[in-house]
């Protein structure tokens, strides 16, 4: 009678959980306040089709040590090692392309963070990822970010077709 139950009460967990409307609940698109402005996060489908100039900065909220202060919005500890960024109204976690427009340098990188909240700026980016892009000296860049997935990867921009030679591995 007790595998009876377990067995009932698995299919049924497991069914419920997979009937969800479609939506994803990995990712953040709650609206939010930061400093009395109303910030609205886009929609996956808006999301994946962003692809913005603008310009990015870097931030550290890592002790002298490197340890982590505090936690990202997405409640996860981030050193200055990590390449990561923030964004005000991408869903969270996304991942992103950035060019730096100066250099051409590109990274590929995971948000978890909201920001930045200083006007002009499109992004924030870990320290480690300005270093990547070649202006943690600078402090400030003009850069595109493209938006590649929404959710970890479960939503993707859909592939773009390649006229040249596919690549076959040899073995």
């Amino acid at each position: 009678m007790w595998r009876y139950l377990i067995l009932v009460a698995a299919l049924g967990s497991s069914g419920l959980t997979s009937c969800g409307g479609g939506g994803y609940s990995g990712y953040m698109t709650r609206p939010y306040t930061i400093k009395g402005v109303r910030y609205h996060p886009m929609s996956v489908q808006e999301a994946l089709s962003y692809n913005e100039t603008g310009i990015a900065s870097w931030y550290d909220e890592s002790s002298f040590f490197g340890f982590k202060r505090g936690n990202s919005s997405l409640g996860e500890k981030v050193g200055r090692f990590h390449v990561s960024g923030a964004h005000k109204t991408l869903p969270l976690p996304c991942r992103v392309k950035v060019t730096n427009l100066a250099n051409g340098k590109s990274v590929t990188m995971r948000l978890n963070d909201r920001g930045p909240f200083i006007a002009g700026r499109i992004i924030d980016v870990t320290p480690r990822a300005a270093k990547k892009l070649g202006f943690k000296e600078k402090g400030l860049t003009r850069v595109r970010v493209e938006c590649l997935s929404v959710g970890d990867g479960r939503y993707k921009q859909k592939a773009k077709r390649s006229r040249g030679i596919p690549f076959v591995p040899f073995l």
